[in-house]
Order: structure tokens, then sequence, then C-alpha cells
């Protein structure tokens, strides 16, 4: 009466335990394909990655038009009156009070050396630089999307798992309480089958909260304004790279990353050959034309009958600045030796990362498959522990807890390494940028 009484007390325990928290309905399952769209929209890093681009477009059509003459309009209208002192005598104002004129001038450089060319050449590379960093940045927040997708994923099968843990506890609890009605067990068995019960609903608990906190990191990285979670059917796909591994070093060498820095670089080339144009002369043209008239009293309109052009070139050099050519100088050819050994990195950390993340993917895939076999190896071992505790013949429980161990272990290992294959796959599409199949 003792030992059905603690069951029953056990059994509610492990009921309470699981019934204090039940799984998220509220969240949306969304596609990947979605969360990464969305992530890309209105994520920070893309949004300003769009920007420079932007400020890059107009940089570029900036340098175009230093090529072009400067063109700007004038008019003006002014009265005079009163009086003023002339060789000490107050001399009153006399003649028309009213004065107007109206013209047009333009400017251009003619030549300066080149500075306007290698300013062009390196707003150019600035924007194949910016526009590469966006792309870089959208695969960036893809690759962070995609993770937190899986680890929604990896969440959700946690949480399947322990709900397979708590069906072969509660198996395993309704075996101890037969034996020990029939005085086969232990008081002991029947506490360590209550216990087992316990932190099977304690994992389905913790699994839960961890699924909840996954889908709310989803959410803020998607922007998106209601709970979404990963759809579960894609806890079944297994990630797969179809290019070799020669095809992808090549890819890697020309990803985002390096072609960013490239155009970072040949930025700063061109900047500092126009740095270098300051300390030789530049020869520029201006010309300007305007009328004007004087009345009487205000008339705006009518015609001006008198005007006036003008041209004028200008050969100017700058003997001394107090050494800011020799600073923009410096500063440029620092700048741009920064930006090679940026360039030179980003072509050793393209290829480093790739063997990483090829390494780890491999590993992944060979472990999945492993831990496959494991799992039907482990489920065998477990019905077969369970049967022969069931009749008695050699086996104890604790022989049962260890197989319904080693198979909770071998199902949490497959969904690691599910994990790792796919943000493996992830980091690798980021790297060469471009979607792998």
């Amino acid at each position: 009466m003792r030992s059905n009484s603690l069951y029953v007390l056990l059994t509610l325990i492990a009921t309470t335990v699981g019934g204090a928290q039940q799984p998220d309905g509220n969240a949306r399952p969304v596609a990947l394909d979605e969360a990464v769209r969305l992530a890309q929209r209105n994520s920070p890093l893309t949004t300003q990655a769009r920007g420079a681009t932007r400020v890059g477009r107009i940089t570029v059509t900036n340098a175009i038009a230093q090529f072009v003459p400067n063109f700007n309009v004038f008019t003006s209208a002014g009265k005079s009156s009163g009086a003023s002192y002339f060789q000490g005598r107050l001399v009153p104002f006399e003649g028309d009070a009213w004065s107007y004129s109206k013209g047009y001038s333009a400017g251009v450089t003619l030549f300066d050396f080149g500075q306007r060319w290698f300013n062009l050449r390196s707003a150019q590379a600035s924007l194949r630089a910016d526009s590469e960093n966006e792309l870089l940045q959208r695969f960036n927040v893809a690759l962070s999307v995609k993770q937190q997708y899986f680890a929604v994923l990896a969440a959700q099968e946690t949480e399947a798992a322990a709900m397979r843990q708590l069906e072969g506890a509660e198996k395993q609890l309704l075996v101890t309480t037969a034996r020990k009605q029939a005085g086969a067990a232990s008081r002991l068995d029947s506490l360590r089958s209550a216990v087992a019960v316990g932190a099977a609903r304690l994992a389905i608990i913790n699994a839960q909260n961890s699924l909840r906190t996954a889908n709310a990191t989803l959410t803020r990285l998607a922007a998106s304004p209601d709970p979404v979670t990963a759809v579960a059917a894609d806890t079944a796909v297994v990630p797969t790279i179809e290019v070799d591994s020669a095809m992808l070093v090549q890819l890697a060498s020309d990803g985002p990353a390096v072609r960013s820095a490239s155009g970072t670089f040949d930025a700063s080339k061109a900047a500092r050959r126009a740095s270098l144009t300051s300390y030789l002369p530049t020869l520029s043209m201006f010309y300007r034309y305007s009328t004007s008239k004087t009345t009487q009293s205000f008339d705006w309109d009518g015609s001006f009958p008198s005007s006036s052009k003008g041209y004028s070139f200008t050969l100017s050099y700058n003997v001394f600045n107090n050494f800011f050519r020799e600073v923009n100088t410096v500063t440029a050819v620092v700048n741009e030796d920064n930006a090679e050994a940026a360039l030179r990195d980003a072509r050793f950390a393209a290829r480093e990362n790739l063997a990483t993340y090829i390494g780890t993917f491999r590993a992944a895939m060979e472990t999945i498959e492993l831990q496959r076999t494991q799992i039907a190896a482990a489920e065998e071992d477990l019905q077969g522990q369970l049967d022969r505790f069931r009749l008695g013949v050699g086996t104890t429980l604790l022989d049962v807890s260890n197989a319904q161990t080693a198979l909770d272990n071998a199902r949490l290992a497959l969904i690691n390494a599910r994990y790792q294959a796919r943000t493996a796959k992830a980091q690798i599409e980021a790297l060469v940028g471009r979607e792998l199949r």
C-alpha cells in the first residue's frame, strides 16, 4: 500500500511539472526564404549598406559633373538715396534712384593634371566597394537568420526528442509498477522510474523554453510584428552541397568580402594619385554676361540697355599651404597601404574560413549518418533490455536506464549534427556570396 501511494505521489508531481508550461502555439510558421527576405529588408545592417550605395552613386555623379562647366544666373535690384560727404562737403544723391542688373556666368577647370579623373576613378571604385559590401551585408544578415532559424529547428527537434524520452520513461514506469505489484521489483526501482518520468517532463519544459527564446530572436531578426517560428517540416531536410571543393575555393577567392576589399583598395590608389596633383598648377576659365539699367522710379520690366561680357583664364599654383598637401598625401598613401593589407588578409581569410566550414560540414554529415545508426542500435538495445527486465531475465532497472540514456544522447547528438551541418552550409554561402543547392 505504501508503494502504491508513493507511485501515485511521484506521478502527480511529474504531471504537475509537465503541465507547468505548454508549447507556444501563437508563433506563425514562416519558411526560411521568407524569414531571410524580411530580415534583409528591415535589418539595420542592410539598411545602412543600401544607404552607402546610394551615397556612392551620387558621389560618382558629382565626380562626372566636375568635367562640365558650372552655370549660375543672377538678378538684383537696389535703390539709392540720401547724401554723402565729398571733399568735406555734404553732397546729396543725384540721378536715378533705382538700379537693376541681371545675367549669367559659367566656369570650368580646363586642366588639373588628372585630379578630376582620379577622383572619378576613386568614386567609381568606392561605389563598387559599397555595392559589394551591400551584397556582403545581405548574406551576413541571411547567415544570422539561417543560424537562428536552424536554432529554432533544433529546439523543435529537442522538444520532440524530449517527448520520446517521456514516452520511454512512462513505459519504463509501467513495467516497474507491474513488477512491483508482482513483488519482483524494489521500492528503489519505483523511485528511479518516477524520477525518470519527472526528468523527461523537465526536459520538455527546458526544450519549450529554448523554443520560445529562439522564436523571439527569430522574430526580432525578421522584424516581424507577430511572433514567427520555423516550419516544422524543415526539420527533415538534410543540407547538401553539390559544388566541389575546387570550385568553392574559386568562389570564395572572389566572394563579396574580397570584392569589397578590392574596391576599397582601388579607390585608395586613385585617391593617392589625386592627392599628388595638388603639387601641380591648374588652369581654369570663367565667362560672365550681364545687363543693367537705372530708373528714377521702380520699373522692373522693360529693356536693359547696357550689357557687358567677359572671359578670363586663371593659372594658379599653390606654392606653400602650411603642409596641408603633405598631410593629405601621406594620409592617402597610408590609406592605400592599409587597404592593400586588408585585401590581402581578406583573401587569406576567405580560404581559411572555407577550409574550416567545409571541414565542419563534412564532419557534421558523417556524424548525422553515424548517429542515425547509433539511434537504431540504441532503440534495439533499449527494447531488449526492457523486455528482459519485464520478464526478470538477468537485467536490472539500471541497465534499462542506461540504455534509455544512450538513446536520448544519440538523439541529441543527431540534432546537434544537423544544426552544425545547416549552419556550416549557410556560412559557406555567405562566404562565396551565392546560394548553394
